[in-house]
């Protein structure tokens, strides 16, 4: 048998996936919903539509500054030029009205409006009864018991009507949808104090190897810094979850029962790293799938269709059976794990819709290569197009390379069955919310 045939016969015997994927995500339901003032809501997701109780705009109230005023009063201030331009032939004709009182946005009683007459408001004060225009200070002489007004705004220029942005009734947000700050005020103005959420995933971070040693040394025989556990809490955090990073734990495998015992108590979802493969020193793979008496293994291991990194895990710990993900120990493997596995499960426990990135349909600018059967993810940076579309540029390294991740602002995603993509072809790319 060939080199090829003997890829392409290893390649059949790993999961797809798109099937691992699916397995995986079936197994997961988002947390339990929690009531929320609405200052502690930003950046949850909520666990149920959202109906405006009131109007917004409460009531009718002055836009601008000026003077409210009933229109048919103002409407011969010019008889050259009317509107928001100057006027074209002669001179405006001011019209004078006595200015009755002045309303301010604390202003509570209601006032009417009578012939001639008008109110100088400040912006934000509700409406007196009857006015249905509110001329800016600038186009008048500001006169405080009256006031001459020398250009006519359209009827209804400078108020707002009640409920002319959002009616009481109106659908403000549908559950799965993320709390913005802008989600937040829209909630406010419109009388709203709680709402429901999917609580942020309590997400801890566990790396494993007697060879690890912590940041701030470099690395020599023996001895790897730990990449991973930092990185994926970054990652962890970068997807809302209230990521905890509990560092290195060695090779034992009571300590690391113990360890991943414990930290079931404030874990909605463990992630490890390292220890995936079937070699004797994977601690993590022969902890995790020890069978407890004859029943099946609480975490199984399985080859997958992926590159970098086909071996994942997955399965649950602790008498409360906390979702563990358990991904490779090389750093870049890690990351695409985390990517293609744990992020859309810290997504699904948020409740948040959809679980997976956004994707787009680039043009490849660089004829690239992919293993036979693999699904590769690898590091690329995005652009838009002039006249639309997008362009993709492959970084350099291949999808090991940590400095290509830390560049890239999109993966391109290589199917199993393509083992080259040539320049000026389309491409799947998924895109990374990088805040550059």
């Amino acid at each position: 048998m060939t080199a090829t045939a003997d890829a392409e016969a290893a390649a059949n015997e790993l999961t797809p996936l798109a099937e691992y994927l699916g397995s995986v995500l079936r197994r997961l339901r988002a947390l339990p919903p929690l009531d929320l003032d609405l200052t502690q809501a930003y950046g949850n997701v909520l666990a149920e539509d959202v109906v405006a109780p009131h109007a917004y705009p409460a009531f009718d109230q002055a836009a601008i500054d000026g003077y409210a005023a009933r229109w048919e009063d103002i409407s011969g201030a010019s008889r050259a030029g009317s509107g928001y331009g100057p006027a074209q032939h002669g001179s405006p004709r001011p019209v004078r009205l006595n200015v009755v009182g002045d309303l301010g946005a604390a202003s509570w009683r209601p006032v009417r409006l009578t012939p001639g007459s008008c109110f100088s408001v400040a912006a934000g004060s509700p409406l007196p009864i009857a006015a249905d225009v509110v001329v800016p200070v600038e186009w008048t002489d500001q006169g405080m018991a009256a006031v001459e007004i020398f250009r006519v705004p359209k009827r209804g220029y400078g108020l707002r009507r009640a409920g002319e942005e959002l009616p009481a009734g109106t659908l403000l947000a549908r559950a799965g949808s993320y709390i913005s700050p802008a989600l937040v005020a829209v909630f406010a103005a419109t009388g709203i104090g709680h709402v429901v959420v999917r609580p942020s995933p309590r997400v801890v971070i566990v790396a494993t190897g007697d060879e690890l040693v912590d940041v701030g040394r470099g690395s020599q025989p023996g001895q790897v810094v730990d990449i991973n556990s930092h990185a994926l809490t970054a990652a962890a955090a970068e997807v809302g979850a209230l990521a905890y990073r509990v560092g290195i734990c060695d090779d034992d495998p009571e300590g690391l029962r113990g360890l991943l015992e414990d930290q079931t108590l404030r874990a909605d979802l463990i992630i490890t790293t390292g220890g995936t493969g079937a070699g004797p020193g994977d601690m993590i793979r022969r902890v995790l799938s020890r069978r407890d008496g004859g029943r099946a293994s609480p975490v199984s291991f399985r080859e997958v269709a992926l590159y970098p990194g086909s071996t994942l895990g997955f399965g649950t710990v602790g008498a409360e059976e906390v979702p563990v993900v358990c991904l490779p120990g090389e750093p870049g493997a890690a990351l695409i794990g985390f990517e293609v596995l744990a992020r859309p499960a810290i997504q699904l426990l948020a409740g948040a819709e959809p679980v997976f990135r956004p994707s787009v349909r680039a043009h490849l600018l660089e004829t690239v290569s992919s293993p036979a059967g693999l699904r590769e993810f690898r590091p690329a940076h995005v652009a838009e197009r002039r006249g639309g579309g997008y362009t993709v540029q492959p970084l350099r390294g291949g999808p090991y390379t940590l400095s290509g991740l830390a560049e890239a602002n999109g993966l391109v995603v290589l199917g199993e069955r393509v083992t080259t993509a040539a320049a000026g072809s389309t491409v799947d790319v998924l895109l990374l919310d990088r805040r550059r």
